[in-house]
């Protein structure tokens, strides 16, 4: 149930040196929302992802988590609220288990140890993701899914109440992007988390987003839920092509206008 407001953008500006990236953009997430964040190719996505992580400041305007400035928060501190998810290169071959283990660093004091509750936060997060069987095997033995369901584990192991995925299916086949937002919705919906994922394909958003937030050009276009924010118009001037949108409630299901010449 969406009941409390875990995110608080209002009028943001961000970007890196003198280059404006993201311009004025204004929502919120409440806990139990599932808003995915589509837009075209280099228009920000992530850099908002950024900055609702900490790590990115703002130029202007005010974002707060919990309702607290996300600026005041120290690195620990956050990553108690927080988890992020992306695309990352496994530098080091660690175990299954070593690399959800390192979820629990911001709950482990510098000079103390894995305590009987940091482990069964980290073999409940392996349950969770039907990975446990597998804890003891190296993450280069592993297929890009099962190495996702590892990323979502670790992030579970923070125990947060938001969690940022940027693009959580990519490289993905068409079965494991199913499993993999199909598990984090069930898992948002077991811990009450709030989810805010970058999401190329609209349609795969469609099949799990409670909200969407589209953009263009670094700015918001509109947000809200999907049946009352997504319409050709508002697709045309993301795309800047023709789309076609079958209504089937609850299924929405969208294609480009291929007899159209794209403008």
């Amino acid at each position: 149930m969406c009941n409390r407001p875990l995110i608080v953008a209002e009028s943001i500006w961000a970007g890196y040196g003198s280059k404006i990236v993201l311009q004025d953009i204004s929502f919120s997430v409440e806990t139990g929302q599932f808003v995915s964040i589509i837009a075209p190719n280099g228009t920000g996505k992530s850099t908002l992802l950024r900055c609702l992580a900490g790590v990115l400041p703002l130029k202007q305007g005010s974002l707060a988590v919990n309702g607290r400035p996300v600026s005041s928060y120290s690195r620990r501190e956050l990553a108690k609220i927080i988890a992020v998810v992306g695309e990352e290169d496994m530098a080091f071959d660690y175990t299954v288990y070593q690399s959800v283990a390192m979820g629990r660093f911001a709950h482990i004091n510098r000079f103390s140890s894995v305590s009987l509750e940091d482990r069964r936060i980290i073999q409940q997060a392996l349950q969770d993701v039907g990975m446990w069987d597998k804890r003891q095997q190296y993450l280069s033995r592993l297929s890009q899914g099962e190495r996702q369901k590892v990323l979502i584990a670790r992030a579970l192991a923070q125990c947060p109440q938001i969690l940022l995925l940027d693009e959580p299916t990519s490289h993905l086949d068409i079965r494991n992007q199913f499993v993999i937002l199909g598990l984090i919705k069930r898992l948002m919906a077991k811990s009450n988390m709030a989810v805010v994922a970058v999401i190329h394909d609209i349609n795969l958003a469609l099949q799990f987003s409670t909200h969407l937030l589209l953009m263009k050009n670094g700015k918001m276009l509109i947000y809200g839920k999907p049946a009352e924010v997504l319409n050709e118009s508002i697709l045309r001037t993301m795309y800047g092509i023709d789309f076609v949108m079958h209504r089937n409630s609850p299924i929405i299901y969208i294609q480009p206008n291929y007899s159209e010449e794209c403008r």
